[in-house]
């Protein structure tokens, strides 16, 4: 927020839905296959073809509706909403208005410890554009890609009730969780399936009257939504406190210069002549198949961070991470069920994929539970932690080459030669000789200074390569320690 200025921001996320074929066609709706390939005279709105609606559609839309606390609506009907736009052949999206799937719902995330919710107005269906493709040709022209063209979206749009980028930003992330959750997105904000439209206004600090919006189009990154938004924060209140006012219209991005740029001027309603799509009946969905799939709704990610909290004692930081991508979550259930330790075993799994596997999963650009490593690798990797077999360095190594290699972990720690040395008699030879290796700081130490044990902790370490078990060291240390200053 600048200063006097208070932000408010709307969302209208477009979310691809993970069905085979097309909202109205048999034709696929796999990413990144040669231009125009997967198209037929429906989706290319040859004249007199007439649309069938993907059943799936309708059922992807009622499981996000229920998931998002929405009224499912037994009645709905498409509608035509006309503009012209070089992919758009038909010169009309197909889409709703007046009688969406969904009215109302909300979603609830946390941010800086409080809990926060994000009124939903609605969610309705509808299919997507093709693309434009610029500077594709030699000569430098333009070409339109038509394979999206009838992929179907959700639409879910929230009211303004945003008051920071922060949570702008959070809400995205919430909402893209839950629907990866549910099956019905895959989440890709670099491929386009799950991007969003954000509404932006600023009014005086105090004020209730909401100040004239402009639409930000189509970013497809949290990074680029918070950019673009707080740019135009500035720049309508540069506009206001100069005296000016701000027109509403449509911006878009530009990530390179880090800047909004007029697109057109922003459309009503009124301006798209909405009138109901007339070779579509309308969708009736009985209340019996709302029921049938709300039995079979997953469980979110918010029910899934409380039960951890509550049946396995991790904290409401390491539970919000564990859930925040589903696959992490199931590696780590799968490999607690693998484990059979308790609470203290989960702790112990959640802290290694907390830790080492997001740790390497950063590093190769991938999610935790994308690599090579099983849940019952884990496990044994928090087993041979647990028995003091292997140390920090070692669950390192072992965690990095099972994530790239797979494997056993114990053939690993065999293999590579890492297990930790708990012979008392290696123990105590690698602590006499670092005594006598170093007097001054022993004496010290004697005297009082007790934060030189650490020191002469890591020097028995470094003697013994690392694989001293740090549990035999300290207490040998203490021990040789206290004989000598009687």
């Amino acid at each position: 927020m600048v200063k006097d200025w208070q932000l408010v921001v709307g969302l209208e996320v477009h979310a691809q839905l993970l069905t085979r074929s097309k909202i109205f066609c048999g034709c696929p709706t796999t990413f990144g296959a040669e231009p125009n390939t997967h198209v037929c005279p429906i989706c290319l709105a040859m004249p007199g073809v007439l649309p069938a609606l993907n059943r799936q559609v309708v059922e992807f839309a009622v499981r996000t509706g229920l998931a998002l606390g929405c009224a499912i609506q037994e009645k709905s009907v498409f509608a035509r909403k006309n503009y012209f736009y070089p992919d758009l052949p038909k010169g009309y999206q197909v889409s709703q208005y007046e009688l969406p799937i969904c009215l109302g719902g909300g979603v609830d995330f946390t941010l800086d410890g409080a809990e926060r919710r994000v009124r939903l107005t609605r969610i309705h269906m509808e299919e997507d554009a093709g693309k434009s493709l610029h500077g594709v040709a030699a000569d430098g022209s333009s070409g339109v890609d038509l394979n999206r063209a009838g992929v179907p979206l959700l639409e879910i749009v929230s009211e303004p009730d945003i008051r920071s980028v922060d949570e702008a930003v959070e809400y995205l992330k919430a909402l893209r969780t839950v629907l990866m959750y549910l099956g019905v997105n895959d989440g890709n904000l670099e491929e386009g399936s799950f991007r969003c439209d954000a509404n932006v206004s600023v009014m005086p600090v105090g004020s209730t009257v909401l100040g004239t919006r402009c639409e930000l189009k189509n970013m497809n990154s949290f990074r680029f939504l918070r950019q673009a938004i707080e740019y135009e924060v500035r720049r309508q209140v540069e506009i206001l406190e100069g005296g000016g006012k701000v027109v509403q219209e449509t911006r878009l991005f530009d990530p390179q210069r880090g800047e909004t740029r007029s697109m057109r001027s922003k459309e009503e309603a009124h301006d798209y002549r909405y009138f109901p799509e007339p070779d579509l009946p309308p969708v009736r969905v009985p209340a019996s198949w709302i029921e049938e799939v709300r039995r079979r709704l997953p469980e979110l990610p918010r029910a899934r961070a409380a039960r951890y909290q509550r049946e396995l004692g991790l904290s409401a930081y390491d539970a919000a991470v564990l859930t925040a991508e589903l696959g992490t979550a199931e590696l780590f259930d799968a490999a607690v069920s693998a484990r059979a330790g308790g609470a203290e075993a989960a702790k112990r799994i959640a802290n290694l994929i907390n830790g080492e596997v997001a740790r390497i999963a950063n590093e190769v650009v991938v999610a935790p539970a994308a690599g090579k490593l099983t849940p019952a690798a884990l496990a044994g990797v928090a087993r041979l932690a647990e028995a003091g077999t292997i140390g920090g360095p070692g669950v390192r190594q072992v965690i990095e080459q099972l994530f790239r290699d797979g494997g056993d972990p114990d053939a690993v720690v065999a293999a590579r030669g890492l297990a930790q040395v708990s012979d008392g008699s290696a123990v105590e030879a690698a602590v006499d000789a670092v005594i006598a290796a170093s007097p001054g700081e022993v004496e010290r130490y004697r005297a009082g200074n007790q934060k030189l044990l650490g020191f002469l902790v890591g020097q028995v370490m470094k003697a013994m390569k690392g694989k001293g078990n740090p549990v035999v060291v300290n207490a040998v240390l203490k021990r040789k320690l206290e004989e000598g200053g009687a």
